[in-house]
């Protein structure tokens, strides 16, 4: 199954100081692999006008529902997730996470799961930022991130 992550609204490559945020240059994003936050698949500058990921994983409806495995997806106490990992970029190009976001697979409709297992797609949709315009963070939770089964792409 591929998943398609979109990102939009995001927060500026440049994000400043406020309450309990200490501010932050050259903002970016990317899906952290699993056990190594340090490897980042698709890092994206925080003013870019949209992000876009595509991973590549395994997805199987047993007993408990539909279990997805995959390079970049996390599994934690609490269940499977991806994480959108935002840090700075320093001039020698090394990334500096300050925060996550963590898309829930239990956070998905069940049907939707269902549904994306049999096409093969799972598509999400969420705004990068905040209600204060600073980089999204935490479980990322429907209605914010809109989850969706989609048909393959036609060749």
């Amino acid at each position: 199954m591929l998943i398609r992550i979109e990102g939009s609204e995001p927060p500026g490559r440049s994000c400043p100081a406020g309450p309990g945020f200490p501010g932050y240059e050259n903002v970016h994003v990317g899906v952290q692999r699993k056990d190594r936050p340090g490897e980042l698949l698709g890092l994206t500058p925080g003013d870019a006008p949209v992000a876009r990921w595509t991973l590549e994983c395994t997805a199987a409806e047993d007993a408990d529902g539909v279990t997805v495995r995959g390079p970049y997806v996390q599994n934690r106490l609490g269940g499977r997730f991806v994480y959108l990992s935002w840090g700075t970029v320093d001039d020698e190009n090394r990334f500096l996470m300050f925060r996550r976001a963590k898309l829930m697979f239990a956070d998905i409709d069940p049907a939707v799961l269902a549904a994306a297992v049999r096409s093969g797609h799972l598509t999400a949709r969420l705004p990068l930022s905040d209600t204060e315009g600073r980089p999204r963070c935490a479980r990322v939770r429907p209605p914010v991130i809109a989850w969706s089964a989609t048909a393959p792409p036609r060749p």
